[in-house]
C-alpha cells in the first residue's frame, strides 16, 4: 500500500489478531494500527506481540481511523456502533464488519447512516494464513477502498468480492461454516482407520495430510474436482469401492442438506440481530 491509512480495530479477539498478523506481514505499519477491547491485560499483550497501539477507549480507537474494523460479536454491535457513532459521524471512515448477519444497513443505521460500508465474512482457518473470506461493499465504498480492504483480507488468504449482499449468507454456508464439514470428515476417517487397527497418532497425521495434499492439488490443478476424483479411482480399485459407497449412501444429498440448513440459519441470525435494539 502507498500511503497507509489508520486502521483501528474495535475488538481484539482471535480473528482481528489474524488480519493484524496479515497486515504485518504484508508490509503494513504497525504505527498505523489501533485496537481497542475492554481486557487491558489482554491488550497489552497484544502490544507487545505487534508494536501496534491500544486502548480500551473505543471512542478514542475510533478517533483515530481512516479505517473502522468492527470486530466484536454481532449480539453487543448495535451498542457498539451507538457508542461510537458520534466520532464516525464526524470524521467519516470507511466501516468494516466482520460480524456474521449483520446487514450493511443495519450497521450504516446504528452508526447514524450515510457512511460506506464493507462487509466481510472471513472463516477460522484465517488464524493460520489460510483463510477464504467474502466481502461485500455498499455503494458508497469507492474503488480505491476495496482495493485497500481485499489487499488486507488477502494477508490471510483468499479474499473474493460478492455483487449482492444477501449471497454472504452462501459464503457463511461455504467457507465460514465449511472448516466444521471437514474437521467432521477428518473426525470420521480416523476414527475408521484406528478402529481398523491403525494406531490413533498416525491415523490422525495420515488423515491430515491426506486432506492437505488433496486440497493443494485441486488448488493447483486445472482439472475440476470430479476429474481430480477420477484420477484417484481405478476400476474395480479400492477408491471406486469407497467412493460408490459413499453415493450409495446419499453423500452428495447430505452435503446439500447440511449446506441448505447452515444458509437458512444465516438467514434466520440476520433478521433476529437486525430486529435487536
Amino acid at each position: 500500500m502507498s500511503k497507509s491509512p489508520t486502521i483501528s480495530f474495535i475488538g481484539a479477539g482471535n480473528m482481528a489478531s489474524a488480519i493484524i498478523g496479515g497486515m504485518l506481514d504484508s508490509g503494513f505499519q504497525a504505527s498505523r494500527i489501533w485496537a481497542s477491547a475492554p481486557n487491558d491485560a489482554h491488550l497489552q499483550s497484544i502490544r507487545k506481540r505487534f508494536g501496534i497501539s491500544v486502548t480500551t477507549d473505543n471512542r478514542y480507537c475510533a478517533q483515530q481511523a481512516d479505517v473502522i474494523v468492527l470486530a466484536v460479536k454481532p449480539q453487543i454491535m448495535a451498542d457498539v456502533c451507538r457508542d461510537i457513532a458520534p466520532i464516525a459521524q464526524n470524521t467519516r471512515p470507511l466501516v468494516v464488519s466482520i460480524a456474521a448477519g449483520l446487514g450493511a444497513d443495519t450497521i450504516n443505521e446504528w452508526l447514524g447512516g450515510d457512511l460506506p460500508i464493507v462487509r466481510v465474512m472471513p472463516n477460522t482457518p484465517s488464524l493460520v494464513g489460510k483463510g477464504a473470506a467474502g466481502l461485500f461493499a455498499s455503494d458508497s465504498v469507492s474503488g480505491a477502498q476495496k482495493t485497500m480492504i481485499q489487499s488486507v483480507f488477502e494477508g490471510i488468504g483468499a479474499a473474493v468480492w460478492v455483487d449482492d449482499e444477501s449471497l454472504l449468507h452462501g459464503v457463511t454456508a461455504l467457507s465460514g461454516s465449511g472448516p466444521a464439514y471437514f474437521f467432521l470428515m477428518l473426525e470420521s476417517l480416523e476414527a475408521a482407520a484406528a478402529d481398523a487397527g491403525l494406531n490413533p497418532e498416525t491415523a490422525r497425521e495420515l488423515a491430515i495430510q491426506t486432506m492437505a495434499g488433496a486440497a493443494e492439488m485441486a488448488a493447483r490443478s486445472d482439472h475440476d474436482p470430479a476429474q481430480l476424483k477420477k484420477n484417484v479411482m481405478s476400476p474395480g480399485g479400492t477408491t471406486e469401492q469407497a467412493i460408490n459407497t459413499f453415493e450409495d449412501g446419499g453423500l452428495r444429498d447430505l452435503v446439500q442438506k447440511a449446506y441448505s440448513a447452515a444458509y437458512t440459519r444465516s438467514e434466520e441470525m440476520a433478521k433476529e440481530l437486525a430486529g435487536k435494539e
